[in-house]
């Protein structure tokens, strides 16, 4: 028996990110919202309206997409969804990628394209400023100094309120740090991908918001008779709520963004917030990678 779909984020703990305050820490990724590949229309444009809509009546105040997302279909959903926006609820958005086709992604860092893409982000979300802007990708074609100084000069015309990078090192991240304040990082990382690891106690130990991409992948634990399948028979749960209740417990800064288009998968994704995982099966997955 699954936990209480009625179950809101509100029970997950919160944030207070730098540059844009207080989040509840369980949000929602709004990647697959739209069509297969992350390219072009959903099936059901109203369906993914409605799966939206649903994420925020159940209290979901944090919700992370990008304008490569489509291109620009995940941003005009969520303006035709939810604008005019509840007060409270912060919109992440991403530059830096250029789209090709389905499942193609190019970086592309040059100063006047990041700001010509926030500026559209700005006009499709219907917002004066943007909530978070991050950096999609740094372009390794490109000095990174031209990318970081752009983001900079954004924050500081009020176009943008908080800023963060995504699949950074460490040492990137220091080097950002230089030109503006760091608000969030988005790494993979997920039970069976750990690779990211230095960079969330970076996170940790700089207050700095860590957003897991990919964070139920669970390969081979999650298979009948996995590990994490028998943690979830035993806790009465999902493999996916366990995977979210393990990130977490697993660090105060971890932001997992849970995507769906189907609202039943959304109900139960943020129904995590009731896990609670004991400390034997905690140190159980912990010890799994």
């Amino acid at each position: 028996m699954s936990p209480d779909n009625s179950q809101h984020p509100e029970s997950s703990a919160t944030i207070d990110l730098k540059d844009l305050g207080s989040v509840h820490r369980l949000g929602f990724g709004a990647m697959r919202i739209v069509g297969d590949g992350v390219w072009g229309e959903p099936a059901d444009r109203k369906a993914a309206i409605a799966v939206v809509r649903r994420a925020v009546e159940l209290g979901v105040d944090f919700i992370d997409t990008a304008d490569s997302y489509g291109p620009n279909i995940s941003e005009e959903i969520l303006a035709e969804a939810l604008h005019p926006y509840t007060e409270g609820l912060r919109i992440a958005t991403k530059v830096g990628f250029t789209r090709t086709g389905p499942h193609e992604w190019v970086p592309l860092g040059r100063a006047e394209y990041l700001r010509q893409q926030t500026e559209l982000s700005l006009r499709k979300l219907k917002v004066d400023a943007l909530d978070l802007l991050q950096l999609h990708r740094i372009d390794p074609k490109l000095d990174p100094e031209e990318q970081f100084t752009v983001l900079r000069d954004l924050q500081k015309e009020g176009k943008v309120k908080a800023l963060g990078l995504s699949q950074v090192s460490v040492a990137e991240l220091e080097e950002a740090g230089k030109y503006f304040t760091v608000s969030t990082v988005q790494n993979r990382y997920n039970l069976t991908d750990r690779s990211s690891e230095d960079v969330l106690n970076y996170a940790e130990e700089n207050g700095i918001g860590f957003i897991p991409w990919a964070p139920i992948s669970a390969g081979e634990l999650a298979q009948p008779g996995g590990l994490l399948d028998q943690a979830a028979r035993r806790l009465g749960a999902t493999t996916s709520q366990v995977a979210l209740a393990w990130l977490l417990r697993r660090s105060p800064v971890m932001m997992p963004i849970p995507g769906t288009s189907s609202a039943k998968h959304l109900e139960e994704n943020l129904a995590a917030a009731g896990v609670v995982l004991d400390d034997a099966t905690y140190a159980e997955l912990e010890a799994a990678h």
